[in-house]
């Protein structure tokens, strides 16, 4: 169990830092290739940082193990909004002026409800998969049709004074997108065999692991960028990344595996784990559209919404070890 343990934070480490070279090294060589700021922060970092979910993910479903597949893609669905949006907003209030983010937001509730549906009947077959992996593709091909047509939007400003800020040659950006993948892959692979062998150990199934310590792990690379963006005042790019993760997750990470596997979907995913991921989903639609002007996330709905990630974490570990 002890090298489980240290398998586990050594993977996350490890994990952490690739995924964040690898974002690095694709926003700056997108920029270095004439890809627009806005699209650059909707498409390559939104969706950049829920990498280490993907590879998670991927290989969990093609060594046999569901429950660590889909755990680890909702519950970071749920870390995302809960405690990691929670947390920045406590930090520094969220304003959101981007009408491109406004846009996303009932976006993903709809992409949320279509997950809840396409699992009612208990599995996840490759048919699903496609149709998530579909729907994906049309909801990118969007993003760059609106980036396009809004280059002057709030976020666009922002991405480009973080790609001015960490300006390196493209030898160097493409040697890090390269090497950043490599190592979330290796990574990957360590923590798997140690959430695996940890859940073993504890005589509990992978879905737990999945939903805490992976889906909280993988999601660092998200809590790193959303609160240093805050605490610069770049609130479209803090909010932007927890959107893009979390269309990307609901999508393309479980799409994905269920691509490599299709699997069956146990019984707490869809009473216990896909309510809360929809619930907060739609806290967060009431909380930061903003009906009558630009939407606002203060630090009490970030306390809340950090309460709201305890209660439930705690629910987990009581039904867990009280059995």
């Amino acid at each position: 169990m002890l090298i489980a343990l240290l398998a586990i934070f050594a993977g996350l480490a490890l994990l952490v830092w690739s995924a964040d070279r690898f974002v690095e090294g694709s926003a700056i060589t997108a920029g270095h290739f004439g890809m627009p700021p806005l699209l650059i922060g909707m498409v390559v970092v939104g969706f950049g940082t829920s990498a280490p979910e993907m590879v998670v993910s991927a290989l969990a479903a093609s060594q046999g193990n569901p429950g660590l597949a889909l755990g680890n893609a909702y519950g970071s669905n749920i870390t995302n909004i809960a405690l990691i949006l929670g947390i920045t907003a406590v930090i520094s209030p969220i304003t959101v002026h981007s009408q491109v983010m406004r846009k996303e937001l009932p976006i993903l509730i709809l992409v949320t409800l279509l997950a809840v549906w396409q699992l009612l009947d208990g599995s996840l077959s490759r048919l699903d998969a496609i149709g998530l992996l579909l729907t994906f593709a049309v909801l990118l091909a969007w993003s760059i049709w609106s980036g396009m047509k809004k280059p002057d939007d709030p976020l666009a400003g922002e991405v480009s004074a973080e790609l001015n800020a960490h300006a390196m040659s493209i030898r160097k950006a493409v040697f890090w997108l390269v090497a950043g993948l490599i190592l979330l892959i290796i990574s990957s692979r360590i923590l798997v065999w140690g959430a695996v062998d940890l859940a073993t150990a504890f005589g509990v199934s992978d879905l737990i692991i999945g939903l805490t310590i992976v889906a909280v792990g993988t999601s660092l690379p998200e809590l790193a960028s959303s609160v240093i963006a805050a605490r610069k005042g770049e609130h479209e790019l803090a909010l932007g990344n927890i959107l893009g993760s979390n269309l990307f997750n609901t999508l393309a990470v479980v799409g994905i595996a269920g691509m490599i596997a299709p699997m069956p979907v146990a019984g707490e995913v869809l009473v216990r784990d896909l309510p809360v991921m929809a619930g907060l989903t739609f806290a967060l639609f009431v909380i930061g559209y903003g009906f009558r002007g630009p939407g606002r996330i203060n630090r009490a709905e970030g306390t809340l919404l950090i309460a709201c990630f305890i209660g439930y974490t705690a629910y987990l570990v009581s039904t867990t070890f009280g059995q």
